[in-house]
């Protein structure tokens, strides 16, 4: 895997803690979880972000501003959400796609895509 250290963009605790734990036991870096559009966008202008995994509505907020800027930037990320395909920003309805529920399988598959 190239990416080592990967935004957790999730608003519920739990969920956010769950992705978290898969992916520092896999010896990657977790920055987050952001769980605000706001938060997300200040991680990746302060932070050396590699990969991000995005909740699709964070608090009800669509999160096509933060895909777009990790695009701009040429980072990878998939989506992770219970929701399907036709609820992605209709710039990124390409992008990765993990459902919940997951498993721990299913998010690093996804981050060896990164």
């Amino acid at each position: 895997m190239a990416a080592t250290r990967i935004l957790v963009v999730e608003d519920e605790f739990l969920i956010a803690l769950d992705i978290a734990s898969v992916l520092e036991q896999a010896g990657l870096a977790v920055i987050g979880p952001a769980g605000t559009v706001g938060d997300a966008l200040q991680a990746i202008e302060q932070e050396d972000v590699h990969g991000a995994l995005l909740d699709i509505h964070l608090a009800g907020e669509p999160v096509g501003r933060i895909a777009d800027a990790l695009k701009a930037r040429n980072i990878p990320f998939a989506f992770v959400s219970g929701y399907g395909r036709e609820q992605l920003p209709p710039a990124h309805k390409a992008a990765l796609l993990v459902r919940k529920p997951f498993t721990g399988k299913e998010l690093l598959a996804a981050v060896a895509h990164f």
